[in-house]
């Protein structure tokens, strides 16, 4: 078992890798710049990740690993209702989003990667994608929400969340600002587009 030291220094490389190939992007930082910035040695560094494509398999492994925790927490925690609970998944979406922006910089990066690095990411979600269109079709041949096709629904939704990140050119020029206003803005708009889309 190692140190609780240790396992400190792994998280605070996490935790700067995700940050800087989020804002700067993956192929301008090397595995110098972060261990400069977590205030280490390049070896130190290597001990715990012995490649950048490793450090940043791990970076995006926690990072489904969190959004999986965050969803499921929000499914717990909403109602019975089935808009309601759309409404808490969304919400519970954006507040990492919100609060910390380079993990939209690294949905970006990840997407033009090649498919050995973004394949994990997708066989993580796939399962939350799946439960979503499964629980979405259940509602709605139950009547408690609109009929469409389930797998749209959830593309749609999830189309919005990643086009914040690989398009932000294209929603500036259409007036939206990438500021935490501006994201909370656009989660409103996508809420209540999902809403008047679903209400039965």
């Amino acid at each position: 078992m190692r140190p609780p030291e240790r396992t400190s220094t792994r998280d605070r490389i996490l935790s700067v890798a995700t940050d800087l190939f989020g804002s700067r992007g993956v192929d301008a930082v090397s595995l110098d710049v972060i261990a400069a910035e977590v205030g280490v040695r390049k070896q130190t560094l290597l001990y715990w990740f012995p490649s950048k494509d490793e450090l940043l398999a791990a970076v995006v492994t926690q990072a489904a690993a969190e959004l999986a925790v965050v969803i499921e927490a929000a499914v717990r925690a909403s109602g019975d209702d089935p808009l309601d609970r759309i409404d808490a998944v969304v919400r519970a979406v954006f507040r990492p989003a919100v609060r910390r922006p380079a993990l939209l910089g690294l949905v970006r990066d990840v997407g033009r990667l090649p498919s050995s690095v973004s394949a994990p990411l997708a066989d993580q979600l796939r399962p939350l994608a799946e439960r979503a269109q499964a629980y979405l079709r259940a509602e709605m041949d139950a009547g408690r929400l609109r009929r469409a096709d389930p797998g749209l629904v959830a593309a749609l939704a999830y189309a919005t969340v990643t086009g914040i990140a690989t398009e932000p050119e294209a929603l500036r020029v259409n007036g939206w600002q990438p500021t935490t206003a501006g994201l909370r803005t656009l989660r409103d708009e996508l809420l209540a587009f999902l809403r008047a889309a679903l209400q039965p």
